[in-house]
């Protein structure tokens, strides 16, 4: 059996990783830096930590932070224009999924014409020619992978639409679980759900492979293990660390192997609800899973391994449904809404969600069991009514 796996062309993980900045843009040569950095990272200061070490390199850099979650292709299109003008040679990503992704379409959209809205995977029709900057990406959050994927996010009017190319990949990525000790308790569930997920799609993925098998399971058990800690003691350092870890690991397995139905639904609870990506997940994830574990059965049986949840001589059957039920548990236990009625969605707008979902083909292909429209609109209504048909 042959695959191919893809990743940052560099890692630095661990304590105090993000020390290593100064030696990483030394590499490159730059001498001036473009630091895209969500606004509540300024805020909060970690960005002054980050510009001490600027200062440390000797280079000149700008830091902008007209950001927001879930952007729109005009919010990105501002970010290209503006680091155009800035003339850098390198592009700084700090924050949360969101500012990650800008980052990374402004580094690349800076070598190549034209909008972002012309190159985005459903809607587009240009394609990329150029690589453009080279790109360092930091999180302060557990849970997009966005440092290590080559997919930047942009909100439409009804649903969502990426950008996907290996030039959006980053040149290095820091993963320095100090930068995530200040996330509140509702960032550290959401962002953390988002990266089980991550792990448990791209498990049973039809697209899998040994290589993203093993770093889903090692995600899985890191997270699950450890979020709930995370969320109700911020600054427990080994609670941290594992979030920060499998976050990243589980954006290996994904980025390689993909995910699949939960994204595929969540992609339009965010465009019409503005529900931020974690939490479109989160809601989701049980209901997904609750409807294709009879389809990846061993696989179920892995992840129920990983989740703590399996015990000698169960079932194939027993194991995966106590999978399920454990990922409602997570949801639950991390205070993440379980149905779609909190966030405002009603009966009467589950048939422009499945229309909006039903275009995600990237992502419904890639599941075990293909969907049909009336599974999607099935899976909503399973989720507005927050009913399982998996029992304890």
């Amino acid at each position: 059996m042959s695959f191919p796996f893809v990743s940052p062309l560099r890692i630095e993980a661990g304590e105090n990783a993000v020390q290593k900045l100064p030696d990483i843009i030394s590499g490159f040569g730059a001498a001036r830096v473009m630091v895209f950095a969500d606004p509540g990272v300024v805020k909060a200061g970690i960005t002054d930590a980050i510009t001490a070490l600027l200062d440390q390199a000797g280079v000149k850099y700008d830091i902008y932070q007209d950001l927001e979650p879930e952007p729109p292709v005009a919010i990105g299109d501002k970010a290209v224009d503006h680091l155009n003008e800035f003339q850098a040679d390198l592009v700084i990503g700090i924050g949360g999924g969101s500012a990650l992704d800008i980052a990374s379409a402004a580094a690349v959209m800076s070598g190549n014409e034209g909008s972002i809205k012309e190159y985005l995977n459903l809607s587009g029709n240009k394609a990329f020619t150029s690589k453009g900057l080279p790109k360092i990406l930091i999180p302060t959050t557990a849970g997009t992978g966005a440092e290590i994927t080559d997919i930047a996010v942009f909100s439409l009017e009804n649903t969502k639409d990426v950008l996907t190319h290996e030039y959006l990949l980053a040149d290095a990525a820091i993963v320095d679980p100090a930068l995530t000790y200040s996330v509140p308790p509702s960032v550290t569930a959401a962002t953390g759900v988002d990266a089980l997920t991550h792990a448990v799609e791209a498990l049973v993925s039809v697209k899998a492979t040994p290589l993203t098998d093993a770093l889903a399971m090692e995600a899985i058990r890191r997270i699950s293990g450890s979020i709930r800690t995370a969320v109700a003691e911020g600054s427990n350092k080994e609670a941290r660390a594992d979030m920060a870890w499998g976050s990243m690991i589980a954006g290996l397995s994904f980025y390689n192997a993909g995910v699949s139905g939960v994204h595929a639904l969540a992609y339009p609870l965010g465009g019409m609800f503005k529900v931020s990506h974690g939490e479109a997940n989160a809601v989701l994830l049980p209901y997904i899973f609750d409807f294709i574990w009879p389809h990846a059965l061993p696989k179920m049986q892995m992840m129920a391994e990983a989740l703590g949840v399996y015990k000698s001589g169960m079932s194939d059957e027993i194991a995966a449904k106590s999978a399920v039920l454990e990922l409602k548990s997570i949801v639950e236990d991390v205070h993440i809404p379980n149905n779609l009625t909190h966030f405002g969605v009603t009966r009467d707008d589950l048939p422009k969600l499945t229309e909006a979902a039903a275009g995600q083909t990237r992502l419904l292909s890639r599941s075990p069991k293909q969907y049909s429209h009336d599974d999607i609109l099935n899976r909503y209504t399973a989720a507005l009514e927050g009913k399982l048909t998996v029992q304890k």
